[in-house]
């Protein structure tokens, strides 16, 4: 199979063992796979994959067709799914567990379910899972133009939840708020409040602002330190005047079992939406795997809505 590799900080195609797949595996022929934040601390030896991951072939989600099963596994060949992987995505051929997989919609084209895993079971997880958003309630969601922010505002409406979405480029604003959502600048942020709910997609810098902006009984949720990184101040005293609870989470160091019961509760709520129209992977741009080093210049420029996606099988 060809994929991308990882090679001194930047990415090359390179041709590498069909991957076999035992116990409960599936062996994927994937037809697009999404980019995220991720590969590129991957990409820059910040963010090494978990034991038994390709070490050098980046890729947390991908999309596709069952090619090859191992002995335990329960979905048959020719079989359409889409799931989250630990790495190794990026590739024509890529193995899945059978208890993450998520089955396709007839509907939803495999390109754009190669788009859906990470973010959607990312943003589910941080919403419900991890801050029990309610319907009526209002969250903040920061960032919310890339791919994570996009499916935490569809998701959040679909709740039934009030959602506020920080957009910094103003060219950005009219889609998401077509999503459903308030958009304001990034400076409105703690005017905008309060907030039952914060979604941390950017980084720990603005922490004092949203504790400040936060309700009663709010709950911050940090998912993503893209942009002003890791560090922040807290005053203790605001936080137990609110009774508030702050939180942070990844997926990729996750048990399969973990994983399985992310993917679990994001199917069964979000998959009819998906399947109906209502949740949408909004694409950025494509770029066939030949391409893979201008995929992730595109994705590090920032500015874009929505997923870059890498499609396999358009050359040879």
């Amino acid at each position: 199979m060809r994929a991308a590799v990882i090679k001194e900080a930047r990415l090359v195609v390179r041709e590498r063992p069909d991957p076999v797949p035992t116990g409960s595996e599936l062996l994927v022929a994937v037809a697009a796979a999404g980019l995220n934040g991720a590969d590129l601390l991957q990409r820059a030896g910040h963010y090494p994959p978990p034991p038994g991951v390709p070490a050098d072939i980046p890729g947390l989600e991908c999309a596709g067709t069952v090619v090859a099963t191992g002995p335990d596994a329960e979905r048959a060949i020719g079989d359409r799914v889409m799931g989250i992987v630990g790495g190794g995505a990026q590739a024509e051929l890529c193995l899945v567990e059978d208890s993450v997989a998520m089955a396709v919609p007839g509907s939803v084209s495999l390109e754009e379910a190669g788009g859906f895993p990470e973010t959607f079971t990312t943003a589910h997880d941080a919403l419900f899972t991890q801050c029990g958003l309610a319907a009526g309630e209002r969250v903040l969601v920061t960032g919310a133009a890339g791919g994570v922010g996009v499916a935490a505002v569809q998701l959040a409406k679909l709740k039934g939840s009030q959602v506020v979405a920080s957009v910094r480029r103003a060219e950005l604003r009219p889609a998401v708020a077509a999503l459903g959502a308030e958009v304001i600048d990034p400076a409105e942020e703690e005017a905008a409040g309060p907030y039952d709910v914060v979604l941390e997609l950017v980084g720990a810098a603005d922490f004092p602002a949203h504790l400040a902006a936060l309700a009663t009984g709010g709950r911050i949720c940090f998912i993503g330190l893209a942009g002003s990184g890791p560090h922040t101040g807290l005053d203790a005293r605001q936080l137990m005047a609110k009774r508030a609870v702050v939180r942070g989470s990844t997926l990729r160091a996750r048990s399969v079992a973990e994983k399985a019961a992310a993917t679990r509760a994001l199917a069964a709520e979000a998959g009819p939406a998906l399947g109906e129209g209502r949740l949408k992977v909004l694409v950025a741009a494509t770029y066939p795997l030949a391409d893979c080093q201008a995929a992730y210049d595109r994705f590090a420029e920032g500015g874009k809505l929505g997923k870059i996606l890498l499609l396999m099988g358009q050359e040879r």
